[in-house]
């Protein structure tokens, strides 16, 4: 006979998936603003950088769209504690590295710092992930 026992997690469980899922809602949020070319997208930038945007490449759009989406939806089992959660942190981890290498490479960074935050973020949201499944917070 096997047991099926899933620990309950701690506070900080929450409070940590909660916080990625505000964090990759800001992501997506910024994406749609950018694919539908909201006014109040157009009013954050300079011309030059609505000028970058205009003309960054199809692919690595698509990733950003991959890393916010993954990441969102990531957090999203997670707080339905399903593995499927670390998942696709692992994805939108994959897709961040894609879209911010070409950004830092192409030097059409506004900001490094806001550019190696996100990878940073990424990579301790993937390393957060694992720990739940782990401690078997998430199955």
């Amino acid at each position: 006979m096997t047991v099926n026992s899933t620990q309950k997690p701690p506070i900080w469980f929450w409070i940590v998936t909660v916080i990625g899922l505000i964090w990759n809602g800001m992501g997506v949020n910024h994406y749609l603003q950018q694919a539908y070319n909201t006014e109040s997208f157009r009013n954050m930038y300079t011309q030059e950088q609505l000028d970058i945007v205009a003309n960054t490449p199809t692919w690595v759009t698509a990733a950003f769209a991959i890393a916010v989406f993954a990441g969102f939806f990531g957090f999203v089992f997670i707080l339905l504690r399903k593995k499927l959660g670390y998942t696709l942190m692992l994805l939108s981890l994959l897709a961040v590295i894609i879209q911010m290498s070409h950004i830092l490479i192409s030097g059409n960074a506004s900001s490094i710092g806001m550019t190696i935050m996100i990878i940073v973020f990424a990579i301790i949201f993937v390393v957060l992930a694992r720990l739940f499944s782990v401690k078997g917070w998430i199955k």
